[in-house]
């Protein structure tokens, strides 16, 4: 069942204290069109132990490395795949993350109100239209391969789920783009259900590949407009930030979701995209946690960020923004996106993606490895978005990044709290 001791804590606490007296462009994530698999989903689950529940890293000086990455031809361990995708899996296999993030579209899985998430929709295995393409088969072959890596240690599962369906959509409103799809905009009430079911068919899938899914995050940037829109009433830096409120709705039914489900599941609250300063279209940091009610925002002891390697460090204000909410016990923070490269200014808070390079990512590495409160950090993507250049390999997987030996160096089975290795750029 889900872990709800944060809130029982916190809901004695409260009882105490009364007796006492009283990226731009449209879609960040890589796109997917449905093809032909190259791979078929098998009839049978693969037999794999069903892991503990991983101890939540504690604060203190250590980092853990974690990956995301979306072609599961590039994480199943038991199975070669053809040039050039092989060099890029056996790299992955070097780099043995501790912890790995799984992006669940639910635009792309349920694009019919009248219809289930399509679970084993198959996917063409290109980067948006940019070969080479390797396809799957779906959300399901995602997790098998994950159950592959995961017998063998290691591989933690964050999912994060993203995209409202445009029949889930709420209608156009406030402060928006004039390029705003339904996709960015909330989900509306009575979709919600839907919502909490997909989180019960993706668990339920885990189970019958083998794959454990223990963290879940209610949604990627919420405080963004690409993800959220819009973000205020009105064109004003000044007015109120709606996305808290629409992200308040959805962590709430994933946790009921999660307490439903059987098994261990924790919530991680976050995934805000590391922008420090409110405008019209964007939340900060700061304002978006400052806007959570306590249930929420003290419902996990773990706050997820997104931090790109030249732009400002985002753990100060979070950090102080979640200690302002005087939660039963003090959060620490994943980063649960970085990379170095030219990522685009409005996602990544780069001004000068040209500027930054491996060295960079190294000293932040450093610099997180020594913050008390920074426990993982988790490089976006193996295998490069033509429109998101952050990767360990270019989008044809012909060239290998420099930071690829840095994150290996990191990670290669070394201990998270043994010292940080020294430069591999």
């Amino acid at each position: 069942m889900f872990r709800r001791w944060p809130l029982l804590l916190y809901a004695l606490a409260a009882t105490l204290l009364v007796v006492a007296l009283v990226r731009e462009f449209d879609d960040p994530e890589p796109t997917r069109t449905a093809a032909t698999p190259t791979a078929r989903a098998s009839a049978s689950p693969m037999p794999t132990a069903e892991a503990a529940l991983t101890p939540i890293p504690g604060a203190g000086p250590g980092l853990a490395v974690g990956i995301t990455e979306f072609n599961p031809n590039l994480v199943d361990a038991d199975t070669p795949a053809p040039e050039p995708w092989e060099q890029v899996r056996q790299a992955i296999g070097t780099l043995q993350p501790e912890f790995f993030r799984l992006v669940i579209p639910w635009n792309l899985l349920q694009p019919a109100a009248e219809q289930p998430a399509d679970l084993n929709k198959p996917e063409t295995g290109c980067m948006r239209e940019v070969g080479p393409c390797l396809g799957w088969v779906g959300v399901r072959q995602q997790l098998r391969a994950l159950a592959t890596r995961q017998r063998d240690g290691g591989w933690q599962t964050l999912v994060v789920m993203t995209g409202t369906p445009d029949w889930a959509a709420s209608p156009p409103s406030g402060c928006e783009r004039e390029k705003t799809t339904p996709r960015a905009r909330a989900p509306r009430p009575d979709a919600l259900p839907a919502y909490r079911q997909l989180i019960l068919d993706v668990l339920k899938v885990a189970d019958e590949e083998g794959a454990s899914l223990h963290f879940w995050s209610p949604w990627n940037e919420p405080n963004l407009p690409p993800f959220v829109s819009p973000q205020r009433a009105e064109c004003d830096a000044d007015s109120p930030s709606l996305a808290p409120a629409v992200y308040t709705e959805l962590a709430r039914t994933m946790i009921g979701a999660l307490d439903e489900a059987p098994g261990e599941q924790q919530v991680v609250i976050g995934e805000t995209a590391g922008l420090l300063k409110n405008t019209k279209l964007v939340t900060s940091v700061g304002q978006f946690i400052e806007g959570l009610p306590p249930d929420v925002v003290c419902a996990s002891p773990v706050y997820s960020q997104h931090a790109y390697i030249g732009g400002d460090d985002p753990v100060e204000q979070a950090a102080t923004a979640l200690a302002a909410h005087g939660c039963p016990e003090p959060h620490t923070i994943w980063i649960t996106e970085t990379g170095v490269g030219p990522a685009p200014e409005e996602y990544s808070a780069v001004a000068d993606p040209a500027a930054a390079g491996c060295r960079d990512l190294h000293d932040r590495l450093v610099q997180w490895f020594n913050d008390p409160r920074v426990t993982v950090a988790f490089q976006y993507t193996v295998r490069e978005d033509d429109k998101f250049p952050v990767g360990l390999f270019s989008t044809d997987m012909a060239e290998k990044r420099p930071a690829l030996a840095e994150w290996q160096a990191w990670g290669g089975g070394r201990p998270s709290t043994a010292p940080p290795p020294a430069s591999a750029c």
